[in-house]
């Protein structure tokens, strides 16, 4: 059950790469936006996926259902997806240095831990202390973080009385 629950009828730690992969997928995107799950959230990442999908077709906007996605959404949404991986990869690096386990054990257990899932591979238990405290800081703001974080930006959101000159720097 890759939600935040804990429960699980399998082994995870006889899971091919895969198989975690995959669950690493499900996890980092969480559940909805007004449940408890952790994760970046469905929403996240529908609107990452509408605004892949209209720059695909060379739309100038982004629409899901029959609605515009305003700018400033897709902007909250870029932040949070990227600082999330961010943080997922930053956490990773840390506890492969401090670990001799595997990659995609120690990617399942950083993932679980953001996405306050409650799985893991069975390596926790070997960890050394400062792993276990990465994993500890990680499932707080994983639980905390994308809430606060949409909060602040949308609570620090200002317009300025002046435009910029445009830049098309080379995507690519």
């Amino acid at each position: 059950m890759a939600r935040t629950a804990g429960f699980n009828a399998l082994d995870i730690g006889a899971m091919q790469a895969s198989t975690l992969l995959m669950t690493c997928v499900l996890m980092f995107i969480g559940g909805g936006s007004a449940g408890t799950a952790g994760g970046i959230k469905v929403t996240t990442f529908s609107v990452l996926l509408a605004a892949i999908t209209a720059e695909v077709r060379g739309e100038t906007g982004s629409a899901v259902l029959g609605r515009r996605l305003a700018p400033h959404v897709l902007r909250q949404a870029l932040t949070v997806a990227l600082l999330g991986v961010g943080l997922v990869t930053a956490s990773t690096l840390a506890l492969l240095t401090l670990t001799e386990e595997r990659l995609e054990a120690v990617l399942f257990e950083v993932v679980s831990a953001f996405a306050t899932v409650g799985l893991s591979t069975g390596i926790t238990a070997d960890v050394p202390v400062a792993g276990q405290l990465l994993l500890v800081v990680l499932m707080f703001v994983g639980r905390l973080g994308p809430i606060a974080l949409v909060s602040a930006l949308a609570l620090r959101e200002r317009t300025r009385r002046y435009d910029l000159p445009e830049e098309r720097p080379i995507i690519g």
